[in-house]
């Protein structure tokens, strides 16, 4: 079942590729004119369309700011550093778990080794 994902303004044009191509319904903070804008507008904006925001931005992990029950899902994507590759590898990983585990009300921190799941 495709998800719908909003890919905040930091993440490289190549990930809304790769979350497009296996038919996934992705806009991005840029091409709805909203870069620069404060991490609240983009978390309501995301909300509001029902997506699972796709960020490297930490404050987003913050459970007390943005608890998970409040949201359809956030991914916060943490490679060792933020090349292309590395975030594709990440977003190519969280897929895979995409397939077997649910994002709504839930933060997903997404690591090389792994992904942490906090409900």
């Amino acid at each position: 079942m495709p998800a719908r994902f909003k890919l905040d303004e930091n993440l490289p044009r190549d990930a809304e590729a790769l979350l497009r191509e296996p038919g996934h319904d992705v806009h991005t903070v840029l091409d709805e004119q909203m870069g620069g804008n404060p991490d609240p507008r983009v978390f309501d904006a995301s909300q509001a369309e029902d997506r699972i925001l796709v960020t490297f931005d930490l404050d987003f992990s913050d459970i007390r700011v943005y608890p998970p029950a409040s949201h359809a899902g956030i991914w916060v994507l943490r490679p060792h550093t933020q090349s292309v590759e590395n975030t594709l590898d990440l977003l190519k990983s969280a897929l895979l778990v995409l397939a077997t585990e649910p994002t709504r009300g839930r933060l997903w921190i997404i690591e090389p080794e792994r992904v942490r799941i906090r409900e």
